[in-house]
Formats: C-alpha cells, sequence, structure tokens
C-alpha cells in the first residue's frame, strides 16, 4: 500500500461521507435529485431507451461475474496460478458486505417509488442507496485492470473501466430506477473497494497457498494408496508337489501380503482326492487340476487305460508299455 494509494483511499472515504451526511440532511443533493427526477430523461430522448436497455447489463452481478470469472479462470490455468480468481471473489466479498449493509441500513426509496416532494426517503423499507449496478461496475471491470501485468495495459483497462462504470451509472439516472445521489455513492463505494484491495494481499496468498496445500496433500494420498486386486486376478488353487493344495495367483505369481510375498496356509484335500489315493472300486476318478506343480501333464495317448466296473471289455493286458510306444515315436510329426 504506497502513500499515495493511502492519500487517495483517505479522500474517497472523506467523499463517501460527505455524500451520506448531504442526504441525510437533506441538503441540496437531495432537492438535486427531485429536480432531475420531474426532468425525466427518459422522456427527453427516448430514441436511445433501448440502446441504453442493454447497456445497463455491464452493472447487473450475475453477468458481468461469469464473464469476468471466465476470462480470469483462464488467465489463471495459463499462468498456473490462482490469484486473479481469489482477488475477484474477495472484491465481491467486500462489495456484498459494504455496499448491502449500507443498502439495508438506511433503507432508501428509488425515485419510482417517492411518497413525498423534497424528502430523501429514507428508512422506508427500500434497498436503492448506494446504486449496485454503479459499485459493481466500478469493482468487477476495474479488478482487471488491478491484475493487469504491464503498465499500458493496466492503463488501458483502467480508462476503459472508468468509461464503463460512468456509463452505467449515468444510465441508471436516465432510466429513472436511482437518484443521482445513489450514483455518486456508488461510484465511491466501488473506488474504496478497489483502494482497498491491496491491504488484502496476504489473505489472498495465503488461501492460494492453502489450496495448493491441499491439493498436493490429495495427490500423494492417491499415489502412496494401495490398489484393490482386481476379481480376474482372483487367487486359484494349484495342487503341489507335497500333495496339497495351496493358493497361488493366475498367473502363477505367490500370493502377497503386508509383509511381502508369502504362501498361503495349505488348504485341505478334496474328497475325492483322498478316495482315489486309498483305491476305492466305487470312487469316481479324479480330474487332474488345470495346472500341477511338480510332475508333468500327461496327454491323452500317454495315459494307462482303465477298464470300468461291469464292462465287457477284457483288460489290455497284452499291449506294450505306454511309455515304450511314446518312445518310439517321433517327437514331430510324420
Amino acid at each position: 500500500m504506497s502513500r499515495h494509494r493511502v492519500v487517495l483511499l483517505g479522500s474517497t472515504l472523506a467523499f463517501y461521507l460527505a455524500i451520506v451526511v448531504a442526504v441525510l440532511t437533506t441538503s441540496w443533493l437531495v432537492r438535486l435529485d427531485w429536480q432531475v427526477m420531474f426532468f425525466r430523461p427518459y422522456e427527453q430522448w427516448p430514441q436511445i431507451h433501448a440502446f441504453l436497455d442493454y447497456l445497463v447489463v455491464l452493472g447487473q452481478r450475475g453477468p458481468t461475474a461469469v464473464m469476468v470469472a471466465a476470462w480470469l479462470g483462464w488467465r489463471s490455468w495459463r499462468q498456473h496460478t490462482l490469484r486473479p480468481l481469489i482477488a475477484l471473489g474477495v472484491a465481491l466479498l467486500l462489495l456484498n458486505i459494504t455496499v448491502g449493509s449500507v443498502k439495508l441500513g438506511l433503507g432508501r426509496l428509488g425515485p419510482h417509488y417517492a411518497t413525498q416532494i423534497g424528502s430523501a426517503e429514507l428508512f422506508a423499507g427500500g434497498d436503492i442507496f448506494p446504486s449496485g449496478h454503479t459499485a459493481n461496475a466500478v469493482v468487477t471491470w476495474g479488478i482487471l485492470a488491478y491484475l493487469a501485468s504491464t503498465t499500458v495495459t493496466r492503463r488501458v483497462l483502467s480508462i476503459l473501466s472508468a468509461v464503463v462504470s460512468l456509463s452505467v451509472g449515468a444510465t441508471t439516472v436516465y432510466l429513472g430506477t436511482h437518484w443521482v445521489s445513489d450514483v455518486l455513492l456508488g461510484w465511491t463505494a466501488g473506488l474504496l473497494i478497489m483502494l482497498a484491495l491491496p491491504w488484502f494481499e496476504p489473505l489472498i496468498a495465503a488461501v492460494e497457498a492453502r489450496v495448493f496445500a491441499l491439493r498436493e496433500r490429495l495427490r500423494r494420498r492417491l499415489e502412496t494408496g494401495t490398489v484393490p486386486v482386481p476379481v480376474a486376478t482372483a487367487l486359484t488353487p494349484l495342487l503341489s508337489a507335497g500333495g496339497k493344495w495351496q493358493l497361488r495367483l493366475a498367473d502363477g505369481a505367490p500370493s502377497t501380503g503386508p509383509a511381502g510375498p508369502q504362501e498361503p496356509a495349505a488348504a485341505p484335500v478334496p474328497a475325492t482326492a483322498q478316495a482315489a489315493a486309498t483305491g476305492s472300486a466305487h470312487a469316481p476318478v479324479p480330474r487332474p487340476a488345470a495346472h500341477i506343480s511338480g510332475r508333468p501333464h500327461l496327454i491323452r495317448s500317454e495315459r494307462t487305460p482303465v477298464t470300468p466296473n461291469g464292462s465287457r471289455r477284457p483288460a489290455h493286458t497284452e499291449r506294450p508299455a505306454t511309455a515304450a510306444r511314446a518312445a518310439a515315436r517321433p517327437a514331430t510329426g510324420g
């Protein structure tokens, strides 16, 4: 906050208080308000009425805030900083608090709802003093000049925001929605916020640092978090060389726990395998596992034929050993 800005802020605050006192005491400023209202500018120059109806939108809170926020959001993304958006949020918050409290506290009625000629129409339940359109135009378009990165750009945007805010304030007087004193106080209120905004730069920097720290904390938590094993790679039972069932991953790797690779607890042998080991005649022959650990997988031609119980076919005792016939066969076709 430079000395020049502090002096300008103090003089603007004194002018603000002078306007409020002038309206409270029903001075010459209130008489000027009534004279302009009886003059009815919208009847003197009706040909520009349609154009000014569109121009006054540049002072409405919703459309202007969306447009300026979109531009500042693009700047924040390009520059990898949140300062433009946070500064806009702080300025609009100050605008709502200061202008809104004075509006509700003084309760002034507008020209279209005035009841007594020459009266200031204060404390009557209105919300017209100061002009919200004018103050919003000063703050919303002035924040672009405040956040400009070069001196030339700042000067150009300052002139542009001043022209827009003056035009919006004069348009509200032309349309008869505000008194002249409302517009004067709206300009002053918006200028006070822009002059005081450098005092909130430490707050803006602290909020930005807090947001970035939270983002980094969430990113580290996502990077170090454990990823659950999909159902497709669930554990598959495999028979080990010792005749016990073990749990292994589908790709053949042992299961892993929190302490590193480890073999899971052995599962009991199925009942069909026990019956086959005892040689029971009525026990069904167990189907070999999909993957057998410890012994080779036998193809169909190498398996010993088994005669089922009750079959009329004699046992094939005269055939040579299967292993000998397999050894005589060449490894490849032909």
